[in-house]
């Protein structure tokens, strides 16, 4: 084993915390910077960090393209990964004291993948997700003989009907969600975890109303039991203990404490669907689905510029190159349904004017 570097780790020490102070990032992203840091002292045997020369980066790239993970090659884009956490890494460190002279940017420039690879890595691969006919049929499946059979039901629609990614739904306290206008303040300052920390207002959407009943139920129920609006939208089940108090009962109600992590969200819609007959679809491809039917039903600029905004994205561009980049099958539905013939009730370039008319009028109303 190799000997303990103290200086590498006094170094590692000032940079995770000027990334969590200086530069703001949480600890899963600093976990992950740490595990590509901890790779390359376990290729140079922990040897000190101004080590580091081009033929060194250059060997410990074939070094690391070789690494298996589970029996399997890593990936490309665990490869690239790997070396840009590392090239911030050496890049922050070639500006301290002791370092400077040491590791140039040029040397740090070596840990870097193959113009191919990295388009290989980088490029966006089209998420599978359900039509809404399957959230339908997986939220209309689940008989009502508990609390828990109340509340999954609620949380499958809600999921949908919301595009809220997990982690701020299971966060997300009853007094944000207003379910008369169906409008939910996604407020980090409630406790509600966003990405980036980012209060998002936005509304539901009305994609079938079915399950709009579903949530309005629930929260009717969370109500009339005295729940008040600090209390969980969606509550982790209550675990019951048997008369012999060393065996669990399943659970049959919810207490009001929030969910530890996002597990019991997946858990419940792989329950679910697999107790429907039906294939399992993560929560995070309802959204997906969310913004694809959200999007299919605008007809301005103004309306696809609010249907970003709702799922919490500063710019159209975010939406559009994150969740509008269809599978094959999808893209094929798509141009198949085009109307080419050119009996179409509105020409190209009326429907085009409506967008740019729409669009000036939200520039002027914002501007």
């Amino acid at each position: 084993m190799a000997e303990f570097n103290i200086k590498n780790e006094r170094a590692k020490r000032r940079f995770f915390t000027w990334l969590k102070e200086a530069e703001g990032l949480c600890d899963s992203t600093i976990d992950g910077i740490e595990k590509s840091i901890l790779l390359w002292e376990d290729f140079t045997k922990q040897a000190d960090f101004t080590s580091l020369k081009p033929d060194k980066a250059i060997a410990f790239k074939k070094w690391l393209a070789k690494r298996k993970f589970k029996g399997k090659q890593i990936s490309v884009t665990t490869f690239h990964s790997y070396l840009r956490y590392l090239r911030r890494f050496f890049s922050w460190l070639s500006w301290q004291p002791g370092y400077k002279s040491r590791i140039t940017p040029d040397v740090v420039s070596y840990l870097r993948i193959s113009e191919k690879e990295e388009r290989i890595a980088t490029q966006y691969v089209p998420r599978q997700y359900p039509p809404l006919e399957y959230v339908v049929k997986l939220a209309s499946s689940i008989k009502i003989n508990s609390e828990i059979d109340l509340r999954d039901r609620a949380l499958i629609s809600f999921t949908l009907l919301s595009g809220m990614r997990d982690k701020a739904i299971v966060t997300l306290p009853l007094g944000c969600l207003d379910e008369e206008s169906l409008t939910i303040s996604q407020d980090p300052r409630q406790g509600v975890q966003t990405k980036f920390s980012k209060y998002i207002p936005s509304t539901l959407f009305r994609f079938d109303e079915k399950l709009v009943e579903y949530v309005k139920e629930w929260v009717k129920h969370l109500k009339g039991k005295g729940y008040g609006s600090r209390d969980p939208l969606f509550p982790r089940s209550k675990i019951g203990h048997g008369e012999d108090n060393l065996s669990f009962e399943p659970a049959t109600e919810v207490e009001p404490v929030f969910w530890k992590g996002t597990g019991g969200i997946r858990k419940t819609f792989k329950k679910r669907s697999e107790e429907a007959g039906l294939p399992y679809f993560p929560p995070h491809t309802f959204r997906h689905l969310a913004v694809r039917l959200a999007l299919r039903s605008c007809k301005t600029g103004e309306q696809i510029k609010a249907i970003s905004q709702n799922f919490g994205h500063e710019h159209i561009a975010t939406t559009l190159s994150s969740y509008a980049n269809y599978d094959p099958q999808t893209l094929g539905e798509i141009l198949n349904n085009l109307d080419f013939s050119g009996k179409a009730s509105e020409s190209l370039e009326d429907k085009f004017d409506k967008f740019l008319k729409g669009f000036e009028k939200f520039r002027e109303d914002f501007s």
